[in-house]
């Protein structure tokens, strides 16, 4: 005949199975996490921005695609075109996929938009058209920018536009958050409000060398 179990058996059994379901979700949250496949070493990097990709500011050659590619070893083509929007960027890129096979897309656009007071829909829909169009062929990294506050520059505490990190949970994209408001929120770093120096440039990349190389992208 089965017997009941003990009260303090009974709280040893109920503490059992709450751990077995924290591990569990645990477990389940880091599986969710994205994470990238790892390229080889001749695979393009193609990164896909406006005048912070272009590296407007600083000396020619010193942008953060040409500082990434003497970081990590990888080929970089430098797709960033000042003054360019999200849906201008989104134009370009089915061009610069055919031309270039790349095997990761980094996408850093959006700032220009934010500044001009375009309809953020318009933004958001130009975000996800071009992680869509960008994962049909590569691998993609969705790159946050911050929101155009001003005071927040000059007081170092400017903070990445939300659009960014809802953009990547819709389509499950990687998102590297807090790199370009790092760097834009102290002075030494930056060749105006909006644009980086050399060294802003440099930390730009080393920060987002570490990320890729963490998140399994890069050897």
């Amino acid at each position: 005949m089965p017997t009941t179990p003990t009260p303090l058996l009974q709280r040893r059994l109920l503490l059992a199975g709450m751990a077995s379901a924290l591990a569990l979700a645990a477990g389940c949250s880091k599986k969710a996490k994205p994470q990238g496949k790892t390229l080889p070493k001749e695979a393009v990097l193609l990164c896909l921005g406006d005048s912070l990709t272009f590296g407007f500011g600083a000396a020619v050659g010193t942008g953060y695609p040409q500082q990434l590619e003497q970081l990590t070893g990888y080929v970089t083509k430098n797709a960033g075109v000042n003054g360019d929007t999200a849906e201008g960027a989104l134009a370009r890129l089915p061009g610069l996929l055919q031309e270039n096979a790349p095997g990761l897309v980094l996408i850093s656009i959006g700032g220009n938009d934010f500044l001009r007071g375009l309809p953020l829909e318009r933004t958001r829909a130009a975000l996800k058209s071009l992680v869509q169009t960008a994962a049909a062929g590569a691998q993609v990294v969705l790159i946050a920018q911050p929101k155009p506050v001003f005071l927040a520059a000059a007081t170092g505490s400017l903070s990445d536009h939300e659009v960014y990190a809802e953009v990547a949970k819709e389509t499950g994209t990687p998102l590297f958050s807090g790199g370009w408001s790092y760097v834009l929120s102290r002075s030494e770093l930056r060749s105006d409000q909006i644009h980086a120096n050399a060294e802003g440039y440099k930390v730009f990349a080393e920060r987002l060398a570490a990320w890729l190389r963490e998140m399994k992208f890069l050897v």
